[in-house]
């Protein structure tokens, strides 16, 4: 199946800019990509309106991430707290609106690096809070047109979400046509003991899906069954897009965050770019 192929602008810098923006899509789409995956880190860091001028004078769609930084929280946190986070998801709803992206995706429930131990009794009432939270950003989103997409991430970023499973236990009960699974294939070779079997078991919720080596580099330059992963994506008749998530060292926080301590490619280009070249030798 023959699957657009993205990627995500923090292989090369964060936050994004307008100005930066401006410097990284013409040669996104130079390069042979279809879409440019945009991260949302703080309201007003890039205006989405000269975004889409941008892309559709390039010819690139466009998907848009949600990120879930300090002070972002949907499940034990205040009222507070709970309420600005939701604007701030209802914001990046409408950023995915007005550029043409059919989703947001990430982690919408903690912030990242946020753990807790649980008990089971726990965890479905964390997942009761979850769905509470989420549920008028989901309304949101369904009025607008765009898909939530709840991210698993591995267990050193999240104890509440880490697998396939534990994420469609969490949204049951939300409406499917405004939310679904956002899969990473990072979080999911820590978590998932086979990911081909785990992405048949998310069937027609998987709405978004991310990829890159198991170590963060360029897909195929791994050790991942890249064939059963996009056979079993196939099975499900996903028909989004594969988009290469990697993150540049150079800036210190983003470097921390995903625990970037060495170069992952020759170069951010080349991580990029022979990503692109291995997908496309497998989808086309």
């Amino acid at each position: 199946m023959s699957h657009a192929i993205g990627v995500n602008t923090w292989v090369w810098t964060s936050p994004l800019t307008d100005d930066r923006l401006a410097e990284l899509a013409p040669m996104v789409r130079d390069r042979g990509f279809d879409l440019i995956e945009l991260p949302v880190e703080a309201p007003g860091d890039w205006n989405p309106g000269r975004a889409a001028r941008l892309l559709a004078d390039l010819g690139l769609s466009a998907s848009v991430v949600l990120v879930m930084g300090p002070g972002r929280e949907l499940v034990g946190a205040s009222a507070e707290v709970v309420s600005s986070t939701q604007d701030y998801l209802r914001h990046v709803v409408d950023v995915a609106a007005e550029v043409g992206s059919p989703v947001i995706a990430g982690p919408a429930y903690t912030s990242v690096g946020r753990t807790w131990r649980m008990s089971d009794a726990e965890r479905e009432a964390a997942y009761a809070e979850l769905r509470d939270g989420l549920g008028p950003v989901v309304e949101h989103a369904l009025a607008a047109g765009v898909t939530v997409a709840i991210e698993p991430l591995n267990r050193y970023e999240t104890s509440l979400i880490n697998t396939v499973e534990q994420g469609l236990d969490a949204l049951d009960g939300l409406p499917e046509e405004g939310c679904g699974l956002a899969l990473d294939v990072y979080h999911m070779n820590i978590e998932e003991r086979n990911i081909a079997e785990a992405i048949r078991f998310a069937e027609d919720r998987v709405a978004h899906v991310q990829v890159c080596a198991n170590d963060r580099g360029a897909p195929g330059a791994d050790h991942l069954d890249w064939k059963s992963i996009l056979g079993a994506l196939a099975e499900i008749a996903y028909t989004g897009p594969l988009v290469i998530e990697s993150f540049t060292g150079e800036n210190a926080t983003i470097a921390t965050a995903a625990s970037i301590w060495r170069p992952l490619a020759e170069t951010q280009d080349a991580l990029a770019v022979d990503g692109l070249e291995f997908l496309r030798g497998l989808t086309s």
